[in-house]
């Protein structure tokens, strides 16, 4: 599989999320991942699913080595004396030994705790062997900068975050990028919402591809890294063996038009104040 280049080891382009996926429902969606050819799987401490996750790695046959396993501390344990008791958890509930990375989830709330407490802690988590790489979602630029301040831009595998064309969060995009940070774009196609789109289905005719291959194209195009979410063979299937194509730059800048803020993940009491 193609991956996506940086100083640390290289994230794949594209993973499998499991974000609101539960009980056989999820160990389906990531047997059928694996299967089709899925090599990262993005899970969550607060996704409530990885023991399942862990149990359809376990039973897949795949090699530990051509995995790439991602899960995120919730801020219930960012600190500093709950946050490396917490990954050995989900390592175990994993069944594995190692993560590829691990992710700050969300900031605190009102960064009632401190960036540089969890982070740090997150750094020796690392240095302990528990996670091979580090990195932070939902960060605002401030956030991030605090981030870069306690462990160094070169220690931050990637900022994970929303990224579609209805939110193409690029005040973010600009600072993450301006300190030599990957990117990772989560619900790239908006919960299906791009494939009724009429400025995406036109560039999607011209190309002979469907809306959602243009969506997941124009955000590799970008160089972010996506993690789209199925339960279905056909979808999962899609999502990775898609057509590649080029969008040309009256085509990228088409969909720049398409900007309009539409956030998906904005929980109350819990994100920041966005950028």
């Amino acid at each position: 599989m193609n991956t996506i280049q940086s100083a640390i080891p290289a994230i794949p382009e594209i993973g499998l999320g499991t974000f609101r996926l539960q009980g056989q429902v999820v160990i389906d969606s990531v047997t059928t991942g694996l299967e089709v050819g899925y090599r990262h799987i993005d899970t969550a401490q607060i996704y409530g699913n990885e023991a399942e996750v862990g149990q359809a790695i376990a039973a897949s046959g795949v090699a530990r080595d051509d995995l790439f396993v991602t899960t995120k501390i919730w801020i219930d344990s960012l600190q500093r004396n709950k946050l490396i008791p917490s990954l050995k958890d989900s390592l175990h509930k994993l069944q594995l030994e190692q993560l590829d990375l691990t992710l700050i989830h969300w900031p605190s709330p009102n960064d009632a705790i401190p960036v540089a407490e969890y982070m740090a802690a997150l750094a020796e988590a690392k240095a302990q062997g528990l996670t091979r790489t580090i990195g932070v979602s939902n960060f605002t630029n401030a956030q991030l900068q605090q981030a870069i301040d306690t462990v160094g831009a070169a220690e931050i595998a990637t900022q994970q975050i929303e990224i579609h064309p209805f939110l193409q969060n690029r005040k973010v995009i600009d600072f993450v990028r301006s300190q030599g940070i990957h990117i990772t774009a989560y619900m790239p196609l908006a919960y299906g919402k791009v494939v009724t789109d009429p400025v995406i289905a036109a560039i999607a005719a011209r190309h002979g591809v469907t809306p959602a291959q243009v969506a997941l194209n124009w955000s590799l195009q970008q160089g972010f890294a996506v993690i789209p979410s199925s339960t279905k063979r056909a979808n999962l299937e899609a999502n990775l063996h898609f057509t590649r194509i080029v969008l040309t730059p009256e085509e990228m800048a088409q969909i720049a038009t398409l900007e309009r803020g539409e956030r998906l993940a904005n929980p109350d009491g819990l994100a920041p104040a966005w950028d």
